[in-house]
């Protein structure tokens, strides 16, 4: 079985390996489940998908009828504005077939124009503390990719106290970009001193993949 770890301050112990379900949008029903069900049977126990993901939330509604209450469920918006990344949360809910996911997070929040807008007082992060306080999703997270996002992250950290992040984290960008790597040691420093969930991405590579 696959181990598991607390998730940041969630109260969920959360297999080390999380399902990533963009590959979910190529798969009819049946091949969707069957794939889940060998996820779980191996000990996932964390689903994370997107709007912006083609069909993978309606491939994982049959499943999660029967599952809902074996996995972490975590979605994203890439909307920045407030009035759109609720729309984006409601319909994901409803693409879902779930009254509440686990996680919503912002979807690859790193260019400055867009940090600007979601961060607004009628931005996308206060209207998803609003749909938080309502009981759509219990916790929020950020997202992103490419060599600006660890600094990018803890900016975020800064300004919104954010349950989780995701990051791209392996050998080969590390040691080739060292700016990268000073920005990631301090973005994990800020996150282990709040318990904030880190989630890493493209883990397995030889070379940076953008």
């Amino acid at each position: 079985m696959i181990e598991r770890r607390q998730f940041g301050r969630t109260g969920h112990n959360s297999s080390r390996v999380i399902f990533g379900a963009a590959a979910l949008w190529a798969m009819d029903d049946e091949k969707a489940a069957a794939l889940l069900d060998r996820a779980l049977a191996a000990g996932v126990n964390h689903i994370d998908t997107a709007a912006a993901y083609g069909e993978s939330e309606l491939r994982l509604a049959p499943w999660l009828a029967r599952h809902r209450t074996d996995v972490f469920l975590a979605t994203k918006t890439g909307d920045r504005d407030g009035d759109g990344a609720r729309r984006s949360l409601e319909h994901s809910l409803a693409r879902l077939g779930v009254d509440q996911v686990d996680l919503i997070q912002l979807h690859n929040l790193v260019e400055d124009h867009e940090w600007d807008v979601a961060f607004r007082p009628d931005g996308a992060v206060a209207a998803l503390a609003k749909a938080r306080d309502e009981g759509l999703v219990r916790f929020i997270g950020v997202t992103g990719h490419g060599l600006r996002i660890a600094g990018m992250h803890a900016r975020s950290l800064e300004r919104f106290d954010f349950d989780s992040v995701l990051l791209p984290y392996n050998f080969a960008v590390l040691h080739e970009h060292v700016n990268y790597r000073r920005d990631v040691e301090a973005l994990l420093a800020t996150c282990a001193g709040r318990n904030v969930a880190v989630q890493t991405i493209k883990a397995v590579a030889r070379r940076r993949w953008p």
